[in-house]
């Protein structure tokens, strides 16, 4: 395990550009719950928030055991650039607008988002999300260290419309049942002369979907090293809240 670093390494991520690449055959979004039987739980008022088994246990072990034989993944640089956080996984991205409106149309999503004021996601129309779809896979050793995400401009839409992102969506296949130890997700409240900074942890649950704000809005936060992977991995699928940006917030 390398030490970690008492200077926090304040980095945004970046979307990378991704090459042309066909469409990934995904594996049908089923079984699911009704999106009426799950919950959209306050871990962080309008800042963090989590939806319990947004993905059943079988959903999670086919969509493992489709990226497992379907992708090909990179391994990150231990040694980031001046100014990166350090990230040690593996991870693999593709373009695929047409799953990532599945994703929002067919699991529940876009119901369970609208129950929250549009001010909270952004102030502007949620209108899908990002197709930028993106693979994490952390193995024994394996973390994030501490880092904001970022938010990215985008044309959404037919006919394209510019639009933006507002919240990370990031959705746990694996977790403790499945062996994983560490992985959590932690985020840092900012210190203050009189109040110091505190943690907030979102453990590896499988199965569940995490959102939290991103861009100017975003909280420092990392993801813990996994210290057991299981024999399986920390996998996560990674996506983003697109908003209208012309009448979202501080366009």
């Amino acid at each position: 395990m390398p030490p970690k670093k008492h200077v926090v390494v304040k980095r945004k991520e970046k979307e990378l550009p991704t090459p042309p690449q066909p469409t990934l055959q995904w594996p049908p979004l089923t079984p699911l719950l009704p999106s009426s039987d799950l919950e959209l739980v306050e871990v962080l008022p309008d800042q963090i928030l989590t939806i319990p088994k947004f993905f059943t246990s079988t959903l999670c072990k086919t969509y493992v055991n489709f990226l497992q034989k379907s992708v090909s993944l990179t391994t990150t640089p231990g040694k980031p650039k001046r100014g990166d956080a350090v990230r040690v996984n593996d991870r693999f991205q593709i373009q695929d607008p047409v799953f990532a409106d599945r994703l929002w149309n067919m699991s529940g999503l876009e119901e369970i988002v609208s129950r929250k004021a549009a001010s909270v996601w952004g102030g502007g129309q949620v209108v899908g999300l990002n197709p930028n779809i993106r693979i994490y896979r952390y193995s024994t050793g394996q973390f994030f260290d501490k880092h904001y995400d970022d938010s990215n401009q985008l044309l959404f839409g037919n006919p394209p419309a510019p639009c933006r992102t507002t919240w990370t969506l990031l959705i746990y296949l694996t977790g403790a049942v499945d062996g994983v130890v560490g992985g959590e997700t932690v985020f840092y409240t900012e210190s203050s002369k009189t109040k110091k900074s505190e943690e907030i942890v979102v453990d590896l649950e499988k199965g569940l979907a995490m959102l939290h704000k991103h861009g100017r809005d975003c909280m420092l936060h990392e993801g813990n090293i996994v210290t057991d992977d299981g024999g399986v991995g920390k996998w996560v699928l990674r996506s983003d809240l697109v908003v209208s940006r012309d009448s979202a917030s501080g366009a």
